[in-house]
């Protein structure tokens, strides 16, 4: 006898191997995730790879390491020689026939130069004059010279030297203002007496890179008598040189001999450090 088919088969089976489906899947789908995290982390590697690589560049090309250019210096050193100060110094054949080297220092510097007086400035002009040096102490080589007029008893001064740029172009910017400074005013000679002393400015040809010049007129005692002297002062900077004069005598002077010096003085210095060697001409004793 044939018996009737039976109910069909739990359907337990069929949920369990879903269930393992499920967890089969849940490992790949962790391992994919894992392979895009790889991925994603290995992409990210790379870039951030490059970027160093990059970086490295940036910092081994040249604009990167290159130190920093040191910033210019405010003074050039001097460049003049000893014999190259000597031979940019004028002589008496540049100012005409009656001037000869000199026989000494004028007696009148002593008297009518060395002066005390309240105010710094007009005081710094008298110290400057007296010593030669109202340009400042030189930063290398210089020279000097002194030359007499035969005929009216005046006597230049005329010296060249290697300088410190600023505090060259300082003294000029200086030399400036005196006269608004120092128009007028007294001081106290060696002996105790009164000394009267005007500044006025006294223009120059336009030579040189900078220039200033200054007429003085000091009223006072000389030799036991009254006296006035009249002195010049002329300054003319080329690059980091100058050259500078005094030009004094108690019966005047020739502002011509003064602008002459200059001009002519400029032009040698010019030469001497343009690397010409100017003309030859008879020496001079150093005064």
């Amino acid at each position: 006898m044939t018996r009737p088919p039976g109910p069909p088969a739990p359907s337990r089976p069929l949920r369990l191997s879903r269930r393992r489906t499920a967890l089969a899947l849940v490992p790949a789908l962790a391992a994919a995730a894992l392979l895009t995290t790889a991925g994603c982390s290995a992409g990210d590697g790379a870039g951030s790879g490059a970027a160093a690589e990059g970086d490295a560049a940036v910092s081994a090309s040249p604009v990167a390491v290159q130190a920093p250019s040191p910033s210019p210096s405010v003074t050039v050193a001097p460049t003049l020689t000893e014999a190259q100060v000597k031979s940019a110094l004028i002589s008496d054949k540049d100012l005409g026939k009656s001037w000869a080297p000199t026989q000494g220092g004028a007696t009148w510097r002593d008297a009518l130069l060395k002066g005390k007086t309240d105010i710094a400035d007009c005081q710094r002009l008298l110290d400057g004059l007296y010593a030669e040096d109202l340009l400042g102490e030189p930063a290398g080589a210089r020279a000097v010279r002194g030359l007499d007029d035969t005929d009216d008893g005046a006597q230049v001064r005329y010296q060249v030297g290697a300088y410190d740029r600023a505090a060259l172009d300082a003294s000029l910017a200086w030399l400036k203002a005196v006269p608004g400074k120092c128009g007028q005013f007294t001081a106290t000679d060696v002996r105790g007496g009164e000394l009267t002393v005007q500044v006025v400015a006294a223009p120059l040809p336009g030579v040189g890179e900078a220039r200033e010049s200054l007429r003085l007129k000091v009223y006072g005692e000389s030799g036991g008598s009254s006296a006035v002297l009249t002195l010049d002062f002329a300054a003319v900077r080329v690059g980091d040189s100058a050259l500078s004069l005094t030009n004094g005598g108690l019966d005047g002077v020739s502002a011509n001999s003064t602008r002459q010096a200059a001009q002519l003085g400029t032009q040698r210095l010019q030469d001497v450090l343009a690397g010409k060697k100017p003309a030859a001409r008879p020496g001079n004793e150093e005064g």
